[in-house]
């Protein structure tokens, strides 16, 4: 019986990385990290490994670029159902967008609702089985915030032209103080045009975090808590599914963080329009 009680602990302690690997912190085990433990000796299986967070955006992103293909390659007059989702979603996004930076927002809109899309599917992975939340490390957000820091730039060169836009990066000077100020606000301004979207990455990053941290803490618990009750089935040990309880918070905070980074990310777009410039200085 203690023998017994003995492997079902380590089962449910495989419900949670080990400490010496990930420092003490909980995290529910993926696929490639139980290939990794099965075939620790395994050159590829241990690169895939190192690089599972970068494995799992990139599925993501394999998944999304197939369902688009599969039903918005051939728009039809009477739409399927995945056709009706596509541009439900299309519209919505699109009126999200010009809500935010006007009638010029269209353009932008493709970007926009990819970025949500990507980053909600992402942070929602880790709800099934063998996969994980890429935005739970900080390399993919700080990725992101590149990403959208590149993006938000090239949008103000296009639409300002650069003198303009490098006229507000140094604090659109009108006078003698304003350009001998400008030694200070140029390196400031640069320095808060990486530090929004930067801010937004480590929001998304330790939420998402918290939100698979605490799923990993349920298991656990679920698992020593069915052992300690006797709960068997057949010959295996089944634990109670305590992480249920929070699958509806992970559902809403998911989302909230994807439409949070998406709807700062279109701040930042808007207030690089010389629309939304000329509107700020009156």
């Amino acid at each position: 019986m203690a023998v017994e009680h003995i492997a079902a602990l380590e089962r449910a302690g495989h419900a949670a990385e080990t400490a010496a690997e990930h420092g003490g912190i909980p995290e529910l085990p993926n696929l490639i990290s139980m290939l990794s433990e099965r075939w620790h000796g395994n050159a590829l299986i241990q690169w895939l490994h190192r690089w599972e967070n970068l494995v799992f955006a990139l599925l993501v992103a394999l998944v999304l670029c197939v369902v688009a293909w599969r039903h918005g390659r051939k728009p039809s007059t009477i739409p399927t159902s995945g056709q009706n989702v596509l541009e439900l979603f299309v519209e919505w996004m699109d009126q999200f967008v010009r809500s935010v930076i006007g009638a010029t927002g269209r353009q932008h809109t493709p970007f926009i609702g990819t970025l949500f899309l990507y980053i909600w599917f992402m942070n929602l992975s880790v709800l099934v089985p063998g996969l994980k939340s890429s935005t739970s490390s900080l390399n993919t957000t700080v990725g992101l915030a590149i990403v959208v820091f590149c993006y938000v730039q090239w949008v103000g060169i296009r639409s300002q032209g650069l003198l303009r836009y490098c006229g507000h990066l140094a604090g659109s000077p009108r006078d003698l103080v304003g350009w001998a100020l400008v030694p200070l606000m140029l390196p400031l301004h640069v320095l808060g045009e990486f530090i929004k979207p930067l801010s937004l990455s480590l929001r998304l990053g330790f939420n998402v975090f918290a939100e698979d941290v605490l799923l990993a803490v349920l298991v656990g618990l679920g698992l020593a808590a069915g052992i300690a009750l006797h709960w068997p089935f057949g010959e295996f040990k089944l634990g109670l599914p305590l992480q249920f309880f929070v699958v509806p918070l992970v559902l809403i905070f998911s989302t909230v963080q994807a439409l949070v980074f998406s709807l700062l990310s279109t701040v930042y777009i808007a207030l690089m329009t010389p629309h939304h410039e000329a509107h700020h200085s009156n």
